[in-house]
């Protein structure tokens, strides 16, 4: 199926630019808890793929292959039970302007004086490329931005037998997407992307991508000054507030660990949430070893007597997935139309 063609951004605010909400959006959750979402298992049919349904709930590809292993992302064939990872461990405090855990490929947004928090996967650093740590700013908001590409990028991309030429003009086919945020680190933005099913990769070279219809969301709702904090946090810890304990696992990007221990980086990340909350819980050790080991993007509780992960997902009602393919158009810098978008759960 193909979409129809969506005005450009150079004739002022799109349908969707001016339309409702697609990202995951979530109330913060009550003192004693820093998690958001729930689990889905949706019936894929023999069109779908798993880069269909994780666009469709804001997941990336990283976090919907994770959540299916064994699973051909691109024929995941009809009748398959797709698990949806939308259950998320929110980064530490302070909940102020856009936070980007790296190793998670995970933005949140935390919008002033509301009590909600919008998530969006994104497309990180390629190797040699990494993406800056620390906190700056959005200086400028950017409506269909052009690329000079630096020569650097032109010879990797040769090397590689990938070329590219040494300018992009604004429009669909831009790597940087239709609109974009401008951080205040030299050239690295938070854009849109003429490849959205990169989403979630290691496709970049410092900017951070993101699907076209989250970038519209985002520039929509983002000011100008607006704080930005990247984080390298593999191991992120959290509690739902009903007394039990939740892992989050990442794989460590080299580029940041330098080839530190990841067992201990785990063991770290448990001790300073138990310190931080003041509260000890009794630790299966031998689960988080093994989300150590196989780094596992789904939230999954490591204390003594929590189900396990699959006897959560077991209980989870199954639903079917009814909504249209994004189409043999659908990876460029142009957001789909509406209709295949839905709220997310909680929002």
């Amino acid at each position: 199926m193909k979409y129809p063609i969506i005005p450009s951004f150079l004739a002022g605010c799109s349908m969707l630019f001016c339309g409702s909400a697609f990202a995951a959006e979530f109330p913060l959750p009550a003192a004693g808890s820093n998690m958001v979402g729930q689990l889905q298992v949706v019936i894929a049919r023999h069109q779908d793929t798993l880069l269909d349904i994780a666009r469709h709930y804001d997941v990336g590809y990283n976090e919907i292959r994770a959540a299916n292993p064994g699973v051909d992302p691109w024929l995941p064939g009809g009748g398959a039970h797709v698990l949806i990872p939308t259950r998320y461990i929110l980064p530490p405090k302070p909940w102020t302007g856009i936070i980007i855990n790296i190793p998670e490929r995970r933005l949140f947004y935390f919008p002033a004086g509301q009590n909600v928090v919008y998530t969006y996967p994104v497309g990180i650093f390629r190797p040699k490329w990494p993406n800056p740590l620390g906190s700056t700013r959005i200086i400028a908001k950017v409506r269909n931005p052009t690329w000079t590409v630096p020569k650097n990028i032109q010879e990797e991309h040769a090397k590689a037998e990938e070329p590219i030429p040494a300018f992009f003009p604004a429009g669909p086919n831009n790597p940087m997407g239709e609109l974009a945020l401008e951080t205040g680190w030299s050239q690295i933005f938070i854009h849109g992307t003429n490849k959205p099913w990169g989403v979630g990769m290691r496709v970049s070279h410092g900017c951070f991508h993101v699907y076209p219809e989250n970038e519209v969301q985002l520039f929509k709702m983002v000011k100008v000054g607006t704080p930005v904090t990247t984080i390298d946090q593999p191991y992120v810890v959290g509690t739902d507030g009903n007394g039990q304990l939740y892992l989050q696992s990442f794989k460590p990007l080299e580029a940041y660990s330098k080839g530190g221990n990841a067992q201990q980086r785990a063991v770290n990340a448990i001790s300073l949430f138990e310190k931080r909350a003041r509260h000890n819980w009794v630790i299966d050790w031998q689960r988080v070893i093994r989300l150590v080991q196989a780094p596992n993007t789904i939230p999954t509780g490591i204390n003594v007597g929590v189900p396990t992960l699959s006897a959560v997902v077991a209980q989870l009602p199954i639903q079917p997935y009814d909504f249209a393919p994004y189409g043999d158009d659908a990876n460029t810098a142009t957001p789909p139309p509406a209709p295949n978008r839905i709220a997310a759960p909680g929002s």
